[in-house]
């Protein structure tokens, strides 16, 4: 692949998928943007009509993505970068969330991306090149309570794009799993689907929590611009990684869960050991 890419994002309306869009068409490259209205779409084009390619997608609608993909790659020219962006928080105890949001949950951040996977990987498969990015979250290595169904699905799309990445080495395709941790994007803001509180037994647990979590939000530590400028180089990369963590809050949290984990293998390895015929 040439240095100037044709990098495919969903969701490029707002949070890391607008920011970058905008660093990735400010260094050159033509950014094919999804959106989920038609003023949205004329905004995103506005923004750099020499290197912004609108179009209107649901990322959960299949055979829209195929369709999409398809025109993409016959009208616009080969798709060399994937990154599936687009996505949205739930937040609520397990117990009081019903299952509906979790299939949704589940159906936009992992059978959406996967989807967006299956529709480019003919083409990128053919050409042997490519780079497939999922946009994961620290929270598919940690876990919080009250975040069950986004951890899930983030824990899923991590496990997937690491399998991905096995299947698709002898093609010389690439898969990288993002991980930011706390950035200042609208995922715990107006974004976010949070269940209403029933079950009093959880208040002291979690109350506490959303409400810090609402009071942060657009406050946290992680600059947008500068993780889309990390993704550039992510994409630039000859040899890029399976895993990208971003924020030093990712950093951290994630050493010390698998400090952790380590910790409990050590402990529990005779009873590991003992199941073995």
């Amino acid at each position: 692949m040439s240095d100037v890419k044709t990098i495919f994002i969903t969701g490029v309306s707002s949070g890391f998928g607008h920011a970058l869009a905008g660093r990735a068409m400010a260094a050159g490259h033509r950014v094919v943007g999804t959106v989920r209205g038609d003023a949205a779409r004329r905004e995103f084009i506005a923004r750099d009509p020499a290197h912004a390619v609108g179009r209107i997608l649901d990322v959960t609608d299949v055979a829209a993505v195929n369709r999409v993909v398809d025109d993409i790659e016959s009208a616009v020219g080969p798709i060399d970068v994937l990154v599936n962006n687009a996505g949205y928080g739930h937040e609520g105890i397990l117990e009081e969330s019903p299952l509906e949001e979790m299939r949704r949950q589940f159906d936009v951040n992992v059978f959406g991306a996967v989807a967006m996977i299956k529709a480019v990987l003919p083409y990128m498969r053919k050409r042997r090149a490519g780079h497939l990015i999922n946009i994961t979250s620290m929270g598919g290595f940690i876990t919080m309570p009250g975040i069950a169904y986004y951890c899930g699905s983030k824990f899923a799309l991590e496990g997937i794009s690491e399998t991905l990445g096995k299947e698709l080495a002898p093609f010389s395709i690439a898969v990288t799993a993002v991980a930011p941790g706390s950035f200042r994007t609208d995922w715990a803001g107006r974004s976010m689907v949070r269940s209403p509180r029933s079950i009093a037994d959880y208040d002291g647990l979690f109350d506490p929590m959303r409400k810090a979590r609402e009071e942060k939000s657009e406050r946290q530590l992680g600059d947008p611009l500068k993780a889309a400028d990390a993704i550039l180089a992510l994409i630039a990369s000859a040899r890029p990684p399976a895993h990208l963590l971003l924020g030093s809050d990712a950093l951290a949290l994630v050493r010390a869960k698998l400090k952790d984990y380590a910790a409990q293998i050590d402990d529990w390895e005779n009873v590991t050991r003992s199941t073995d015929g």
